[in-house]
């Protein structure tokens, strides 16, 4: 689900707000960029929600279920992309700019993550 999040423009540019955007408690926020060629995710969660906001440059995020992949591109940081527990997903197609922010409902725990794709 893709959520648009609240900004504000003028001359001076822009300001976007989460708050009260995000549809969970915020406990981990990472960012990954610097990314080559690679591919990088192919997992899904026991109990973690996140929401992903490529806040500069672009990505994909592709989510598998079923046999059926579902494409989303993040380009725009006005825009969020909610993953739940039961999304298989993976990232690429990252631009060489690209910083992609992720906000996620639980502390890491390497437990928590599926890495087969049993839809």
């Amino acid at each position: 689900m893709l959520i648009n999040f609240k900004t504000h423009k003028d001359s001076r540019g822009s300001l976007t707000v989460l708050e009260n955007e995000i549809p969970f408690e915020i406990k981990r926020v990472f960012y990954i960029y610097g990314v080559d060629e690679s591919k990088r995710g192919f997992h899904k969660h026991i109990k973690t929600r996140q929401v992903a906001i490529c806040i500069k440059g672009s990505c994909d995020i592709i989510f598998s279920k079923n046999n059926t992949d579902t494409k989303f591109k993040l380009n725009n940081p006005e825009t969020g992309l909610l993953i739940e527990p039961k999304d298989f997903h993976w990232m690429e197609n990252f631009s060489k700019d690209a910083i992609l922010l992720v906000l996620a409902s639980e502390y890491f725990d390497e437990n928590d993550y599926i890495y087969k794709n049993e839809n």
